[in-house]
């Protein structure tokens, strides 16, 4: 077997969800210019993206190191001049390896991280997007503190069962601490199997609370 087939993981959920995932991508994210994905896991979203939006740069990231070498795999094996290699990315970190996205794009990572994952992927999208610059957000969300199916309330319960950091997050929290920086949500769409495709967009003006 090559090294590279190897190392290259499979995400179920991430073939179902990349199409999806991909049809609001084209609405939402500019034309030219940097995207950086964070929690890029096994690679499939940052080969199926950039192979689609060949106009963008994409940058995969991750903290685990597996899975960086899972993006390589893919990375090495599907070619994309516009694909670069993945780096190492902790959002808590008071510094990133990339000081500069015009786009950064977040998939299935605060759920299954401490709430202070989610507070520096927010903290750092502030500091690095431009203005006007979009972060996108996916994953399933509770909407007014309740769960939006009963299957997500049974996910929530077995996240909770095996960190208690984790969970399914509140919409209203996340987007009342974009907010205060700076990070405005201009955009929801409903996606299958109950999860919420979420755009904040970065401006100058930071709502009091």
């Amino acid at each position: 077997m090559e090294r590279g087939e190897y190392l290259k993981q499979l995400s179920a959920s991430s073939e179902r969800n990349k199409d999806p995932i991909l049809d609001v991508l084209r609405d939402i994210l500019p034309e030219t210019g940097l995207v950086l994905e964070i929690a890029s896991g096994t690679g499939q979203h940052a080969v199926h993206f950039a192979g689609a939006l060949t106009g963008l740069e994409w940058q995969p990231s991750d903290i685990d190191p597996e899975l960086r070498n899972s993006v390589e795999a893919w990375r090495a094996e599907a070619g994309h001049p516009n694909l670069r290699a993945p780096v190492h990315l902790d959002t808590t970190a008071d510094t990133w390896p990339v000081d500069a996205a015009d786009a950064i794009v977040n998939a299935n990572m605060i759920h299954i991280a401490p709430w202070e994952v989610c507070l520096g992927l927010l903290e750092g999208a502030a500091r690095i997007l431009p203005e006007g610059g979009v972060l996108y957000m996916y994953g399933p969300y509770k909407i007014g503190g309740r769960h939006t199916a009963p299957s997500n309330e049974a996910f929530d319960q077995s996240l909770r069962a095996r960190d208690p950091s984790w969970g399914i997050r509140n919409l209203d929290d996340v987007a009342l601490e974009a907010r205060r920086r700076g990070l405005h949500l201009i955009k929801t769409v409903k996606m299958p199997a109950n999860n919420l495709s979420v755009i904040y967009r970065k401006t100058a003006m930071v709502t009091a609370e």
